[in-house]
């Protein structure tokens, strides 16, 4: 029996190549010009390799945007109903709030340990992974630390070779073209330094929901 876990989702969108080459462009071209200004209070450590842009990219009405935010929402909704006993007219009518921005990666840039405050549920989009540098098995690693960390303080015979989800382990991803990450805003994670060539592109979203009274599930 497991008597706690911690549920993450995964999902990969069908036409990836396409809308990721849309995104890419997007996001190159907003760097670049400085429209609306990278996010203005940075808080977690990142170093000037990584790029964080406003928290608004999902209120920009640029259609790969768009085609982007319904598959997050449509992942992210599927997840919160199976988890949460909910169905389709009771996940019609929840009232999502949301934050979204986008990081550019280069040679060296990495974002530090943080999680994310005043949410529930958070994601990340991967548009372009970049060329990591051969037999660099590190490289711009999504790693997910684990909260049953404490479970290391003594290690034996017994408990040392247990694996995830019952071991201690850090999960480490190292994602994908289209790749969809779903986990709890709660969790700490980071992103290890980046070794490679061209641009390591993901957007990410934090979300809150509300549930008015008349629409709580019976």
């Amino acid at each position: 029996m497991t008597m706690f876990a911690v549920p993450f989702g995964f999902g990969r969108h069908p036409d990836h190549a396409r809308l990721n080459s849309s995104l890419r462009a997007y996001v190159l071209a907003h760097e670049q010009s400085g429209t609306d200004g990278a996010n203005p209070r940075p808080l977690t450590q990142r170093n000037a390799a990584l790029y964080e842009s406003h928290f608004n990219l999902f209120r920009v009405q640029e259609p790969a945007i768009q085609e982007l935010k319904a598959f997050c929402w449509d992942q992210l909704l599927a997840l919160v109903g199976r988890l949460n006993g909910y169905d389709l007219k009771t996940l019609e009518r929840l009232q999502i709030y949301n934050d979204c921005w986008f990081h550019v990666t280069r040679r060296g840039g990495f974002f530090g340990l943080h999680n994310h405050a005043n949410a529930s549920w958070s994601g990340v989009y991967c548009v372009d992974p970049g060329r990591a540098d051969p037999g660099d098995k590190d490289s711009g690693l999504l790693s997910f630390l684990n909260p049953m960390i404490a479970s290391a303080m003594y290690m034996d015979a017994a408990n040392a070779r247990m694996p995830l989800p019952f071991g201690y382990q850090i999960a480490h991803l190292r994602l994908e073209p289209g790749q969809l990450v779903l986990f709890p805003s709660w969790v700490l994670h980071d992103v290890k330094p980046f070794n490679g060539e061209g641009e390591r592109i993901t957007i990410a979203f934090n979300c809150w929901f509300n549930l008015p009274d008349d629409a709580r599930p019976q």
